[in-house]
């Protein structure tokens, strides 16, 4: 962590940042990444071939899941890598990356899941048979490999946002599995070929729940909407509880990548305060942003007069001296 503070009257400002998300992966948490990788993109061809030989739409479903799993591992590797690499032309790094991919994911997925709900209603009326004995042997695999590949992420997600984030699409994978094999069993042990399309439609619409939480964020993001986790009411008022802080004014509070919250805001400071002590301040302002409100880059420009802030695009009301005291 570092800081970099100009103290001039013209306009004091304190700066201090992280430039990676919460939680830097070792070596071995992008070793399990990789081989969750290479379990889930291996049996992703097993799957779909499986799916067309034995006429199962679930199967191709269930492909169709795991397929957005590989993205998001493959999405959270480039990330680990170029994420944090600031250049002059990209000064906040590639965290962004993340961010347009998932938005690209979601939209494919639902292009996917439309094929998979279209398709299955197709089949309730007209059931192919399946092949049931190797509806349940790739159902089981699939379900095996699941929970290794979930296993093998799941330290590495502990310590990660960005892993976090793909760990839970991998449970909701896992689940998927489940289905695919109750629905080999109740195809083999009692002919019900209809679990087969039956299944494909649970897991389509299961994957539009998860696309809609996913694209809900991810256009939040875009929209440098605030995170839901930061009141920005509740950290002004906790501001201005601060010696010498008359008010917060300006303020601005955007997710950069999951894990990584940026926060700018001027700071009127009463002209008494002793100047001598504005790095006293910035600390407490660091320790507040940082401890209470889990942010990670903020930026903060101490002014003396409220005639300094040539911005014009302040949000209306959002004065916590404006609001009922806390």
């Amino acid at each position: 962590m570092n800081a970099d503070n100009g103290l001039t009257p013209a306009g004091n400002s304190g700066h201090d940042h992280s430039h990676h998300p919460a939680g830097d992966p070792s070596a071995a948490g992008r070793q399990g990444v990789i081989a969750a990788l290479v379990l889930i993109g291996g049996f992703l061809i097993v799957e779909v071939v499986a799916g067309f030989m034995v006429g199962s739409l679930a199967l191709l479903a269930h492909a169709g899941h795991m397929l957005t799993d590989v993205v998001f591992l493959v999405l959270a590797l480039v990330t680990m890598r170029l994420s944090g690499r600031s250049t002059a032309e990209h000064t906040y790094g590639y965290h962004r990356i993340e961010v347009i991919a998932a938005l690209v994911n979601a939209l494919t997925l639902w292009g996917i899941s439309v094929w998979v709900l279209i398709e299955a209603y197709r089949r309730l009326s007209a059931t192919p048979e399946v092949d049931a004995p190797i509806f349940l042997i790739v159902g089981s695999i699939g379900l095996v490999v699941n929970i290794a590949a979930v296993w093998t992420v799941h330290g590495a997600a502990q310590k990660n946002s960005t892993l976090e984030g793909t760990f839970q699409h991998m449970i909701t994978d896992l689940l998927g599995s489940v289905a695919v094999v109750v629905a080999a069993v109740l195809v083999w042990a009692f002919g019900w070929q209809v679990a087969d399309p039956v299944t494909s439609m649970l897991i389509g619409v299961l994957i539009l729940a998860s696309t809609w939480r996913l694209l809900s964020r991810v256009v939040d993001v875009l929209l440098e909407g605030t995170p839901e986790h930061v009141d920005l009411y509740a950290l002004c008022h906790r501001l201005e509880e601060l010696d010498g802080v008359t008010v917060i004014h300006d303020v601005h509070c955007w997710t950069l990548a999951p894990g990584y919250v940026a926060l700018t805001a001027h700071m009127l400071v009463d002209p008494a305060y002793a100047a001598e002590d504005y790095e006293i301040l910035l600390d407490r302002v660091r320790e507040i942003a940082y401890g209470e409100f889990d942010l990670q880059h903020i930026t903060v420009q101490l002014e003396t007069t409220a005639g300094r802030c040539l911005e014009a695009h302040h949000v209306d009301h959002l004065l916590a001296t404006a609001r009922t005291p806390m």
